[in-house]
């Protein structure tokens, strides 16, 4: 417990010590690297991420006086762009928003919801990324990361802390998703954006850009809301998810991209794109009511889906590209915090935590992580600051971790991860 929670202090001083308060609160997204305006305040590397920390701070200890302001001026940062926000997603827009000001127990997650209200249209959000040469014109996302998912996920959330007008969003969301699905033999698919919209025909069926995602969404929706539609929607894309995917040797693994790519991995094992993320749909459809899928209890789906991360050989560096990255969104923090939140094979997750304080790199008042690119002349990349892909996202598992130690299994309930602790 205190070799976790020694080097989560560490790493969190490190990070405090590079939020900047001029104009505005902020963070670089890696040291000497220039913070892009849009990811300001967002969940993924900017200082609403660093609300996430403060959550998982505070069942641990009581905040300081510097944490206090921290808190305090990230809400007010968020709470003063809802007007003109036109970034609608679960990393960086409105929907990372109100999973911040949520888990700091804020008020303002109303206008956020209002302004996604404001900001739809009868085929999903639009975004500027979303648009020619990428994709054909009028094209619009549906995944749980950038799209129509990750907006009914709000939704929900938004519902259960009593936000107004969750319901009137979650039924724009809902409607739109049904609409998108695609029939097949094995049950319905979705992708992250629709073949008619799409310059290059590809699927990443894991939980971050694909169908695992979408299905969540669905059967939480479905659940939150009573919608029997919904949530057997949701089945028959997690029936269409088992026949994709590698179940052998008693695991669950689904492609890290249709079709394959002759230099990619043919799978991954983080949140992002592996079984560490699409293990959150099986608790999804538990607690929708679904008991079975393709044959096999949901709950041994979960329990296989773990079994491929316990057996994939990570946090092991075994070859040039595997185990590169000791992050929340595609490495080790992200598997270990699952897995902690799970309740199973907590021995394996604080392995994981021994390791990333092993790894730990000191510098100047604090501890970072350095990730490594085996494809650039200097493999290692810049020390990561922010939640989901540096020392903040790292540092808060590792106080998740001496906690558990000490025997108190409490968790964070966050916007991705209320369902399954």
């Amino acid at each position: 417990m205190d070799a976790y929670w020694g080097t989560a202090e560490a790493a969190w001083r490190w990070v405090l010590d590079l939020v900047h308060y001029d104009d505005a609160v902020w963070i670089p997204p890696s040291v000497g690297v220039e913070l892009d305006p849009e990811d300001r305040d967002s969940m993924y590397a900017g200082v609403g991420g660093l609300a996430h920390v403060l959550a998982e701070i505070r069942l641990c200890r009581e905040w300081t006086g510097e944490e206090q302001r921290l808190a305090e001026a990230i809400t007010e940062q968020i709470r003063a762009g809802f007007g003109t926000a036109t970034d609608y997603m679960f990393f960086s827009g409105l929907v990372s928003a109100i999973g911040v000001l949520t888990v700091l127990d804020a008020p303002g997650s109303d206008a956020a919801v209002a302004r996604l209200v404001e900001l739809s249209t009868p085929d999903g959000w639009a975004h500027e990324y979303f648009s020619p040469p990428r994709f054909l014109e009028g094209a619009k996302c549906h995944d749980l990361t950038l799209g129509t998912a990750g907006v009914l996920l709000a939704a929900v959330h938004a519902r259960r802390h009593g936000v107004e007008d969750a319901d009137k969003l979650a039924d724009l969301a809902a409607e739109i998703l049904l609409a998108e699905r695609e029939e097949t033999p094995t049950g319905l698919n979705w992708r992250m954006v629709p073949v008619r919209h799409s310059v290059v025909q590809r699927e990443n069926p894991n939980f971050s850009h694909g169908l695992s995602g979408i299905a969540t969404a669905l059967a939480l929706a479905g659940a939150e809301f009573e919608r029997r539609d919904l949530v057997e929607a949701a089945k028959a894309g997690a029936e269409h998810l088992v026949a994709l995917s590698d179940v052998s040797d008693g695991g669950f693994r689904a492609p890290l991209r249709i079709p394959a790519l002759e230099d990619m991995e043919p799978f991954s094992y983080g949140w992002c794109h592996g079984p560490t993320g699409t293990s959150l749909l099986w608790r999804a459809l538990g607690l929708a009511g679904v008991a079975e899928v393709a044959g096999r209890q949901v709950t041994d789906w979960h329990d296989r889906c773990l079994h491929s991360v316990r057996v994939s050989g990570l946090p092991e560096r075994r070859y040039p590209g595997f185990w590169d990255n000791d992050g929340r969104c595609c490495g080790t923090a992200g598997v270990g915090d699952r897995l902690l939140d799970a309740g199973e094979h907590t021995d394996f997750a604080l392995h994981l935590a021994d390791v990333l304080v092993e790894r730990a790199i000191p510098d100047g008042s604090g501890v970072c992580w350095r990730f490594i690119e085996h494809r650039n002349e200097d493999p290692l990349l810049p020390a990561g600051v922010g939640w989901m892909a540096g020392a903040a996202g790292i540092a808060g598992f590792l106080f998740h971790a001496g906690r558990v130690a000490q025997g108190d299994t409490t968790a964070v309930p966050r916007m991705d991860t209320w369902w399954a602790l």
